[in-house]
């Protein structure tokens, strides 16, 4: 770090702390704590994730700009609370790093960027072992609860694979996720037969969830990041659907108007013109 790092980010310590001043500080700054904090912390690192998307360097350095924000405003609180500071945050995060990395800073060797990844998996492993004690015990211990449930699912079932519960192929998963959509299918018919049956609408939900997470296994062990693989699905279906708004437009009508097989035509059209 260099001497003008460090003034920056001693000003920008010090622009949270008058923030947090009660008596001249923001009013809404003063009001928050960790929890109400933490969906801002969780949307910042999604619009880095969607600044990276977009290519746009601009962006990313304003984005990450929000997200170093977010620790300084986490760290501030907890150091008003008597709990840590910043500066702990970082020298906890510098031991990590270089506890999980021997091979660059302790002199050990590894093989590959794969052997690299089985080894900080077990570094990791051992870390909760120690911070855990008598406790948990599980293989899936220390799963955090407050990441998105897809990334969740992904974590699940590669800590599972650790002890080789795992599919060794993505055919299995294929065929798995076809089962499961025929479960939705009776499920869809169960809920149909009785709309009034809480207990069918949380079968139906149940088996949904079972398709949503053979989703994510599918993803990885297509090497595929379920959110990214999500985020373009997400942006491909808003750009066709803002070329079928276009299209309509253009015709003089208006998509809302049209039945579902004329839609579906604007559908197509845009489709043909993205190829």
């Amino acid at each position: 770090m260099t001497e003008g790092d460090a003034r920056g980010i001693g000003r920008l310590l010090a622009i949270m702390a008058r923030l947090r001043d009660p008596q001249s500080g923001c009013p809404w700054d003063v009001r928050q704590n960790f929890a109400t904090i933490a969906p801002y912390t969780i949307e910042e690192a999604y619009e880095v994730a969607d600044a990276i998307d977009r290519g746009d360097m601009h962006d990313l350095r304003d984005e990450l700009g929000d997200l170093l924000l977010q620790v300084v405003f986490h760290a501030r609180m907890a150091e008003e609370a008597g709990s840590f500071d910043f500066g702990d945050v970082v020298a906890a995060i510098s031991d990590k790093m270089e506890r999980r990395h021997p091979h660059v800073f302790a002199g050990a060797s590894v093989e590959d960027a794969e052997a690299q990844t089985r080894e900080w998996e077990q570094h990791k492993r051992r870390e909760r072992e120690a911070k855990q004690g008598a406790g948990d015990s599980s293989v899936l211990a220390g799963i955090a609860r407050g990441m998105p449930e897809w990334q969740r699912a992904v974590k699940l079932c590669k800590r599972a694979a650790t002890v080789g519960f795992d599919w060794p192929e993505p055919e299995p998963v294929i065929a798995k996720l076809h089962e499961e959509i025929e479960e939705v299918r009776a499920e869809f018919a169960a809920v149909a037969a009785a709309p009034d049956d809480p207990a069918a609408r949380g079968r139906l939900e149940d088996e949904i969830g079972d398709i949503l997470f053979v989703c994510a296994n599918l993803a990885r062990h297509a090497k595929v990041d379920a959110g990214a693989a999500l985020r373009r699905a997400n942006r491909k279906f808003e750009r066709r659907f803002r070329a079928m708004e276009r299209l309509a437009a253009a015709d003089g009508v208006s998509l809302a108007s049209l039945p579902l097989e004329a839609q579906d035509g604007y559908w197509d059209r845009a489709k043909s013109e993205e190829s």
